[in-house]
């Protein structure tokens, strides 16, 4: 994370004002779509007021208006976020996850996120139906290519998640990862056209570099395989929120990384190549290599991007057709109970889960429930925009407008 050496330690907010402002300025050009660009907007200390305003602004003006936001795992602690995030237009929130390895979030200095807190925070959003998307980095010192793989069946198994994006560990400058890893004298790649968060750039305790690589690519098959893309959109469907909506969004982020070899974040359905631009010291190549390989190129993605928008739309008509849709549950969907923490794997997989739900209901106060004391999050994402409230807005064209609730999971 290089965010707070970019924005300072002091939070900067935007009034209610500022942002009714933005958003009508914005909604005049015919902009409907926002993202409040906190790294964090749960810990925004005007969050209520903001949304007290945005929630004027669609109930009693008539703006139809969405927003995407950015918050911690403890959100659901705060009382009326989730319900007031949902009347104020609120379709997808980003969640700083990162990992579900207890020793993995103390070296991310992620204390904040509790593993015992994970499915009742995802069953808070599922309850008023908005899509959860989560962040998760490949590459902590503890992780090998089988734990990768064990950890991310527990989450497919065990957590009511919609979306899952993979990141490789990266020291990017201005880190304190890149400071410590360069006042030890650990090797890291010069070439920083590799510092997007999915090359490997240093050395892993654990992993060759071609393991380490080789699990980045593999964690979006594992995640996104068919049968998890339907139980997503079960779960969805069953909780409210419309699948017709989703279902895009599953085949950005399943699509992205086996048809380009590129993150979800940078990735459109055809990349415009021209001949001319090729990096320095590359040779131009001549029209007819170029452009067939090109043609070629595009055919094939054609394909198989047509393959899966296919595969994900008759899952949707099955799943609309089916009329006990609605009644779908799983154990993620199941509310947590107090003997989860006797049989769930999220909490029993190592020595480290176990030790860190211990500690967490020992804090609580009571005994082997689930239920830790509140705390205080820091940062959503790991590479968000600072604590700064601001809104991004985009000419979107996702009609994802909140759902009716759905009946809390019985």
């Amino acid at each position: 994370c290089t965010i707070i050496n970019v924005q300072g330690r002091k939070s900067r907010y935007r009034s209610p004002d500022s942002v009714e402002q933005i958003i009508r300025m914005n909604y005049a050009q015919g902009v409907n779509r926002f993202f409040i660009t906190d790294d964090n907007f749960a810990r925004n200390k005007d969050w209520e007021a903001i949304y007290d305003r945005i929630i004027k602004l669609r109930e009693v003006d008539g703006l139809n208006i969405g927003f995407c936001v950015q918050v911690d795992t403890l959100c659901h602690k705060i009382d009326n976020f989730i319900d007031k995030s949902r009347r104020a237009g609120v379709t997808r929130v980003f969640i700083g996850l990162e990992n579900i390895n207890p020793a993995n979030l103390i070296a991310a200095k992620k204390r904040q996120n509790k593993i015992t807190e994970y499915r009742k925070m995802l069953l808070e959003w599922k309850r008023v139906g908005i899509i959860t998307y989560a962040g998760y980095i490949l590459g902590f010192e503890n992780d090998t290519p089988e734990s990768i793989r064990h950890d991310l069946e527990i989450i497919k198994r065990e957590l009511p998640l919609d979306m899952l994006e993979f990141f490789v560990l990266t020291p990017l400058p201005g880190s304190e990862d890149h400071k410590v890893l360069w006042e030890k004298g650990v090797w890291m790649d010069p070439d920083m056209n590799k510092y997007d968060v999915e090359h490997v750039v240093t050395a892993h305790p654990k992993m060759t570099a071609a393991e380490w690589a080789g699990a980045y690519q593999t964690a979006w098959g594992v995640y996104y395989t068919d049968d998890h893309l339907e139980t997503i959109l079960r779960r969805a469907y069953a909780s409210g929120i419309n699948i017709r909506s989703l279902m895009p969004v599953l085949f950005w982020f399943s699509s992205a990384v086996p048809i380009e070899n590129l993150h979800p974040l940078q990735w459109g359905i055809f990349r415009l190549k021209y001949r001319s631009e090729r990096r320095s010291g590359l040779p131009l190549e001549s029209p007819i290599v170029f452009y067939g390989r090109y043609a070629a190129d595009i055919a094939r993605k054609a394909v198989l991007i047509a393959r899966r928008w296919l595969h994900l739309k008759s899952i949707v008509r099955r799943i609309e057709a089916d009329p006990d849709a609605k009644l779908y549950r799983d154990g993620a969907l199941t509310p947590v109970a107090e003997e989860d923490a006797d049989h769930m794997d999220l909490y029993t997989q190592n020595e480290a889960a176990r030790v860190a739900v211990e500690r967490e209901n020992r804090v609580a106060g009571r005994r082997g429930n689930g239920h830790p004391a509140s705390g205080h999050g820091e940062n959503g994402h790991h590479h968000g925009n600072g604590h700064d409230a601001g809104l991004h807005d985009h000419h979107g064209h996702d009609h994802d407008e909140p759902q009716p609730a759905a009946a809390p999971p019985a």
